[in-house]
């Protein structure tokens, strides 16, 4: 593997740099977009029983926790501090806090999506410097000697590869968690709209867990 990196030349550094970022995003990612600790299960439960005054004594101290809880709990809490306000504060109070929420689980998947992009330009300079690196040997010593054209070549080759091997899985990732983005949105969504429907009367409370 070493002889591979050393064959890619200079600029196997940033592409093997790429790779580790990509790497720890993506385990990061892993474990920040897990379903459990986005939307838990019995969250919204918890809120209606909030918002039905059992939690009345220390209301901001449970609030603060439901917030502290997961994503989805922020967005509840956010709709259960507005619930004394018209349905339509309530519902914008909700949106602004959803949209913050939906930036924070998207954090990083721009670097993630940059470093597929710019891998594979990456390995294509590559490339081009092996390749300038042939033909200025073929212009100094001719084609007479292959042994003085490999080192270009072999740069040419590795970078390309290296560049595109780091491209194709990051790229998979970047597209596998922002539909996974997505999804945690429109679930969050939905509880978020449960919420404002029990507590202003458009829902029985047993639709809590529908």
């Amino acid at each position: 593997m070493l002889e591979i990196v050393k064959a890619g030349g200079w600029l196997m550094v940033p592409i093997l740099l790429c790779s580790v970022i990509a790497v720890a995003i993506v385990l990061e990612r892993l474990w920040a977009l897990r379903r459990a600790r986005v939307v838990p299960r019995g969250l919204l439960l918890t809120v209606w029983d909030q918002a039905q005054g059992s939690a009345a004594a220390g209301g901001e101290v449970q609030l603060h926790r439901l917030r502290a809880r997961s994503p989805l709990g922020q967005v509840l809490a956010a709709g259960l501090a507005a619930q004394d306000h018209s349905r339509e504060v309530m519902k914008e109070t909700i949106e602004e806090t959803g949209r913050r929420v939906a930036h924070e689980l998207e954090r990083f998947l721009n670097t993630l999506g940059t470093i597929a992009m710019i891998t594979p330009l990456l390995g294509l300079l590559g490339t081009v410097v092996g390749m300038i690196e042939v033909f200025t040997v073929i212009t100094e010593i001719g084609v007479g000697s292959p042994r003085d054209l490999a080192g270009g070549i072999s740069q040419a080759l590795v970078t390309t590869a290296a560049g595109i091997g780091v491209a194709i899985p990051t790229l998979i990732f970047h597209r596998y968690f922002r539909g996974r983005v997505d999804e945690l949105v429109l679930e969050m969504e939905m509880e978020a709209v449960k919420l404002v429907e029990v507590i202003h009367g458009e829902r029985s409370a047993s639709g809590v867990t529908a």
